[in-house]
């Protein structure tokens, strides 16, 4: 699904209108019945709801909201804020037409104008839309600031008022802190900004049939994976397959006191359908590993304690497997950072890289250009700002990971909410999938072992990044609903991983 800017979405509604062809004001019917839909869904008739409404057109979606509650026998008052001389066209005829069905609207030019809200209310903030273009100011700020005060429930239209759609808002900005955002067809790109978090809330698409043909040709380098995008991507196996149709994977991973590293992704890269596979860590991880993890063969390092490339265990070199993880656990110490050195020039496939291999590239950044093209990188935040610099906002950095993809001609997964995928193209893609559940130590070294498999199953390096983001971030999911978010383990995303 691709995300559009705050011009692309105007140009989206002029071609809806010009092409079904529909009426301006028709169309904004339709926006508000998909919004009505939602909400009715979720509050009962009973519930009391303040609806502000501003002057331009999302406050006459926020009108015909009203007027469509106002028909299913909801308790609504509606405020309509004069921040401005003049009201939108069509704002004024949905408020002609809110006029016949309602007693009374209120009109808030003054700060003593805004109304009480109480805890057990809901109020609908269609004050500002998606073209803003700058900061909420005056009687704006003041009733943004006393809805952000009030207890109760609130729910914004299409985008919180307040918030930039594409850029980044100043630390003193006035924007409405919603529970629930309410969208319609696309999201923003200002939803999947961490910065953004409290200004968005749980937010929800609803369809409102906007010209598809527009949406098809609309350049942008903005996607978000949904769940039939990313399952149009596994492949289909064969019924006469067999281990060896599926790859063979080397893992370099743990270090003495890390061997659980190497586990995890190493248990995770066998529920990720890899046909064989191959772990080469420190010799005091052997028991362990042949232990915990008995599908997969052990190369036990010729060092007890760390990696250092050497094995006395007669097995290919690097370069003959279908692919190379490595980074869970491994430290970063010299023998390490020797055998990274030695490594890299002899791989020619795409690789996965994590963790401290991660820290080993930043402390010596000669080395990424080395890495096979299309490699995957996997890094949090903090190790992606290691790798390039410190940024001002959440837009620097999307522009500094797209430009360290493109430069370096490989794949990176910038973990958090809303992962993303930047490719060599330019292109990022964020994921749906996930919760907070898998901020907890070891759910990358998983990451690592999915991503590892696909490779070796001869995925594409960017389906292989998206697919592996996007079902790492369904099994976390998955393990949340078993265990809760607080109580959930790496271990658990393992048990939970599906591929269906």
């Amino acid at each position: 699904m691709k995300i559009l800017n705050a011009d692309q979405i105007r140009a989206l509604d002029k071609s809806t209108i010009q092409n079904e062809p529909i009426a301006p004001i028709n169309l904004m019917e339709r926006a508000a019945l998909a919004f009505v839909d939602w909400f009715v869904d979720r509050f009962p008739n009973t519930t009391s709801t303040k609806i502000f409404c501003g002057l331009g057109n999302n406050g006459g979606d926020g009108l015909a909201i009203a007027r469509l509650l106002l028909e299913r026998d909801y308790p609504i008052d509606v405020y309509v804020v004069r921040y401005a001389p003049r009201e939108s066209d069509d704002f004024m005829h949905n408020h002609r037409r809110l006029k016949l069905v309602i007693e009374r609207i209120h009109y808030v030019e003054l700060t003593e104008d805004i109304p009480a809200i109480r805890h057990n209310e809901v109020v609908i903030d269609a004050i500002l839309g998606s073209g803003l273009s700058r900061p909420a100011e005056g009687i704006i700020k003041d009733t943004i600031g006393a809805i952000n005060r009030a207890p109760a429930t609130v729910v914004s239209v299409d985008i919180a008022s307040g918030l930039y759609t594409d850029q980044p808002n100043s630390l003193a900005d006035a924007i409405i802190e919603p529970d629930y955002t309410i969208t319609f067809q696309l999201p923003k790109l200002a939803f999947v900004m961490p910065k953004n978090g409290r200004y968005v809330g749980e937010w929800h698409l609803v369809d409102i049939r906007l010209h598809k043909r527009y949406i098809d040709h609309a350049p942008t380098p903005y996607y978000y994976t949904q769940p039939k995008d990313a399952r149009l991507l596994l492949h289909k196996r064969e019924r006469f397959s067999n281990k060896g149709s599926f790859g063979h994977a080397l893992l370099l991973a743990g270090s003495y006191g890390k061997i659980g590293a190497a586990v995890l992704s190493a248990r995770a890269c066998l529920r990720s359908g890899v046909g064989l596979l191959t772990v080469h860590a420190p010799s005091c991880g052997y028991t362990t590993l042949q232990t915990a993890v008995p599908e997969a063969m052990c190369r036990p390092d010729s060092n007890e304690r760390m990696l250092t490339g050497h094995s006395e265990v007669d097995t290919p070199p690097p370069a003959d497997y279908s692919t190379v993880g490595i980074g869970p656990g491994i430290g970063k110490a010299p023998e390490t950072l020797a055998m990274l050195r030695d490594l890299l020039p002899t791989l020619t496939k795409p690789m996965v890289v994590d963790a401290d291999a991660l820290n080993l590239l930043s402390e010596n950044r000669e080395l990424l250009d080395k890495l096979p093209k299309y490699s995957i990188l996997t890094p949090h935040p903090k190790e992606f700002e290691r790798l390039t610099q410190t940024w001002k906002d959440d837009y620097q950095k999307l522009e500094l990971l797209r430009n360290f993809a493109k430069k370096y001609k490989v794949v990176v997964v910038l973990k958090g909410a809303y992962s993303a995928v930047a490719t060599p193209d330019g292109d990022i893609h964020f994921n749906s999938t996930g919760n907070p559940g898998l901020s907890t130590g070891g759910t990358g070294d998983v990451l690592t072992g999915v991503l590892t498999a696909l490779l070796a199953q001869g995925y594409d390096p960017i389906e292989a990044a998206v697919l592996g983001v996007f079902f790492h971030g369904l099994a976390g999911d998955r393990a949340a609903e078993q265990r809760g978010p607080i109580g959930m383990t790496a271990s658990d995303v393992v048990d939970a991983l599906r591929w269906e």
